[in-house]
């Protein structure tokens, strides 16, 4: 019995309909999977498939190439938006996140793959995860330090310094990694989150709560108590009586310190926007925003 005269790798196979689920959804929470929509008739994609191959062939694994005839599988073509081929989508952890159409040339082929893959500071970035959970900062700092002089442009660990930096009160040191941060990040909510959580620790260094509330019942309105005390609950994670305080600002006084009240506000719907379950509490002071200020 003869062998196919092009057997395919491990790292490269056909997909379809029937299969596509387990080779392409299930395997992509192991490994990048990126898929290429082509067909027979279709000539740019006689030129994108052997770049494909090749690559998937020199990097041995590190992703899956999944090709899909979309004549013979045309409820998935359908189903994930193609309109022109060839046509390439990338899924990691059984999401769809990156795309790109046409044939393009080899470098940014590998561009396109080189933004899919796991840094090779990984296996070091989860170490010092490992020893945050455990209490262990410095360790945790001194692993994300190695992390990036292997890889600088692991973005991932540079925010999760910055997160443990933050945690920790050393605020300084956390804003020069986050302004560090080539813009856009390519994490952008979960760097709009850090900056918004400094913002706030650092406008509630050294508040004490009871004292403010007492400062706040004497003078109502005292608008620089009202932000401390919004920034200093919403640090605690008392976001309600942050939301508060600030509505209460914007209703005396809208464009008071810069509009500090509207912005403090939209910096900390920015921060709960990647949490479901403040969705209820921040649709409910958006509205009472817009109306504040309509």
């Amino acid at each position: 019995m003869s062998l196919p005269e092009n057997p395919m790798p491990d790292h490269a196979y056909e997909v379809s309909v029937a299969d596509f689920e387990q080779k392409v959804i299930a395997a992509s929470h192991g490994v990048p999977v990126v898929v290429d929509f082509w067909a027979e008739w279709c000539q740019p994609c006689r030129i994108l498939k052997p770049i494909l191959e090749k690559l998937a062939a020199e990097y041995g694994g590190r992703f899956i190439l999944a090709k899909v005839n979309s004549d013979e599988n045309q409820e998935l073509a359908v189903r994930y938006g193609v309109r022109g081929i060839p046509a390439v989508k990338a899924f990691v952890d059984g999401e769809m996140i990156d795309e790109f159409t046409g044939a393009l040339p080899e470098g940014e082929v590998r561009a396109f793959l080189e933004r899919l893959l796991p840094s090779p500071a990984e296996p070091l970035r989860q170490q010092a995860l490992a020893a945050h959970r455990h209490g262990d900062n410095d360790t945790a700092l001194d692993l994300l330090a190695q992390a990036v002089a292997l890889d600088p442009k692991c973005e991932a660990a540079q925010l999760d310094s910055a997160e443990i930096l933050l945690e920790a009160g050393a605020l300084d040191d956390a804003m020069r990694i986050l302004e560090g941060i080539a813009a856009p990040a390519r994490n952008q909510p979960r760097a709009d989150a850090l900056a918004a959580r400094l913002h706030l620790a650092a406008n509630a260094v050294g508040a004490d709560i009871p004292t403010l509330q007492r400062q706040l019942a004497a003078n109502p309105a005292d608008l620089d108590t009202q932000l401390q005390l919004g920034n200093a609950l919403a640090l605690g994670r008392d976001y309600r009586g942050a939301f508060g305080h600030l509505i209460e600002i914007v209703r005396r006084d809208r464009k008071w310190n810069d509009e500090a009240g509207r912005k403090t506000l939209l910096a900390l719907f920015n921060l709960l926007g990647s949490q479901p379950e403040y969705d209820d509490l921040v649709r409910e002071f958006r509205i009472q925003l817009s109306r504040t200020l309509n």
